[in-house]
């Protein structure tokens, strides 16, 4: 059946991007990079190791991507990719503290390029890629500041000129099924479209379900806010009720009118897999060696931790070589690697038309193949990502006419007429249902986050007709307290055993200063100084509506 008519009906906001016709082709590639980082801002520290996870990810992924699709624009090739830009990222990329401390993370990479280009001089292949990391670092800066470090606005640019579509996330990455009240809920969607449409200057037409987490219910917040597609893993559609006609190769409508989109397993796999991905290559960068860690601390101490914690400097020699000792890597070479980057564009390209070529004949309409990728993926775990879409990006443009790149929404205004169906619960990570997010290590969050969702709806409705300014920043730094708390990055590293320790410290921060907030509030003794602190710590979304807990 068709979802136009509430699709038309959700549509009621003047939208950013025009749609254009589709060029004729046997089906579609809907390439998704999923852009999140949890919230890192520790002004009370000057150098704080995991805000360095924000910089690395600034200089590695989003300004080469950046400078990639600026640059395709630019020529005049014509390519679509969704990108979703997570509300906790936005709130980082628009900060001026963390943006002037980005700034200062770009002066150091080149000044460690000029020192490596001197320490480097007598050994021919190191000094080759000392130069290509002092020349690209230079270049990355230079583009940093011909945009004035404002990287939103620069994808937001993008957005407007239709390469780009651009979609939120849930307001902190909170893992849907496991927020319990209806409420809370409610807060992690209505707060994410909101701070959409103040940073990057109009509303959502879609968002990604922090770790693809869908449950009964969501579809009907989607909607609420006027959300017209979401992404789901491709057993969210496989068991969804009835069975879709085209499988995970067209979308569903759920009964409230949104589109579901299902990840592709095939052209995941080519990418994602550590043992056929194309990142495994014996040619590409290798992540793990870098003189962070390579260097005696009295040669690289200033550009590691001022405590002597050793860490990632970018500066990394080697290649990734094959299955041997760290110790045994050979000499990485930039223009090898460029070349695999190239090849494997092309065999990606010519993956998708075999498919969709198949698929078309199958299904009575051109498929759309939705390929979603952790957009950090590329540039920072892998080095050449950044290449391989370009490359790619070109090729399907002017190589070829089986494929073109599109959006969903395109897709939705071009094929209206789909199955609506009943979704099954869902997410992506290993086994698929949310295990990731809640087991043995990791569960003893939610009891406590629960509560403070309890008590949070319940203060929020004594409140909600207050006029007390000093009530009105309470309640607000208690809302984002808990949203804070619900970032599934925690449970995520908690399960992953790597930063635990800073993870767990963050549910217990983020939980006591709520508790305080409202103990205080109830009490009617606020410590003003106290609530200034944790406001200008913890800053993400100014002006948030908290009364969103009350309806």
């Amino acid at each position: 059946t068709s979802g136009r008519g509430e699709l038309e009906r959700l549509e009621s906001r003047p939208r950013l991007g025009r749609l254009v016709s589709l060029p004729p082709a046997k089906g579609y590639l809907a390439l998704v990079l999923h852009a999140h980082l949890p919230f890192l801002r520790h002004p009370e520290h000057r150098f704080h190791l995991e805000e360095q996870w924000l910089y690395e990810a600034i200089v590695a992924t989003y300004l080469p991507l950046l400078e990639s699709f600026r640059s395709l624009a630019a020529q005049g090739v014509r390519f679509r990719v969704t990108l979703s830009l997570s509300p906790p990222l936005c709130a980082m990329l628009a900060d001026s503290l963390l943006r002037a401390r980005a700034s200062a993370h770009l002066d150091k990479l080149v000044a460690l390029g000029e020192r490596e280009i001197v320490r480097t001089r007598d050994d021919p292949a190191q000094h080759r890629v000392a130069s290509f990391y002092l020349e690209r670092y230079a270049r990355l800066r230079r583009l940093w500041h011909e945009l004035d470090g404002d990287l939103l606005g620069a994808f937001a640019e993008l957005w407007r000129s239709g390469h780009l579509e651009l979609v939120t996330v849930c307001a902190t990455h909170g893992f849907l099924p496991v927020i319990r009240e209806p409420a809370a809920r409610r807060a992690q969607i209505a707060i994410a479209v909101e701070s959409h449409r103040r940073l990057l200057g109009d509303y959502p037409r879609g968002i990604w379900l922090a770790e693809c987490g869908f449950a009964e219910g969501v579809d009907a917040l989607l909607a609420e806010h006027g959300l017209r597609f979401f992404f789901v893993d491709s057993h969210g559609l496989e068991h969804a009720r009835p069975r879709p006609p085209l499988g995970v190769f067209g979308p569903v409508y759920t009964p409230r009118g949104v589109a579901a989109f299902a990840r592709d397993k095939e052209s995941s796999k080519q990418v994602w897999s550590s043992q056929e991905g194309y990142p495994g290559d014996p040619y590409y960068r290798d992540f793990y060696r870098d003189i962070g860690f390579d260097l005696p601390l009295a040669q690289i101490g200033p550009w590691v931790h001022p405590d002597g914690i050793r860490v990632h400097t970018g500066f990394k020699y080697h290649r990734v070589t094959g299955h041997v000792d760290l110790g045994q890597k050979a000499y990485y070479d930039p223009d090898i690697a460029r070349e695999r980057a190239a090849q494997h564009a092309g065999h990606f390209m010519n993956c998708r038309e075999g498919q969709v070529e198949w698929l078309a004949g199958q299904l009575g309409r051109p498929p759309c193949v939705v390929a979603p990728y952790d957009a950090e993926l590329y540039g920072h775990w892998w080095f050449e990502g950044p290449m391989f879409l370009d490359y790619l990006l070109r090729k399907i443009h002017y190589d070829q006419q089986n494929i073109a790149t599109i959006t969903p929404l395109e897709y939705l205004e071009a094929f209206p007429t789909n199955p609506v169906c009943e979704l099954s619960p869902s997410s992506w990570g290993d086994g698929g249902y949310g295990a990731v997010w809640m087991d043995m290590s990791n569960d003893w969050i939610y009891p406590h986050v629960h509560r403070a969702e309890a008590e949070l709806v319940e203060a929020a409705r004594r409140h909600a007709g207050t006029g007390d300014v000093l009530v009105e920043r309470v309640m607000a730094q208690a809302a984002r307290e808990l949203l804070l708390a619900q970032a599934s990055d925690w449970a995520f590293i908690i399960r992953n055993q790597t930063t635990v320790e800073y993870a767990q410290n963050r549910v217990k921060a983020h939980l006591s200063r709520f508790w305080r907030l409202l103990g205080e509030l109830g009490a009617g003794n606020i410590d003003q100084g106290w609530l200034a602190d944790v406001e200008s710590r913890d800053n993400i979304f100014p002006g948030v509506d908290w009364r969103v807990y009350a309806r």
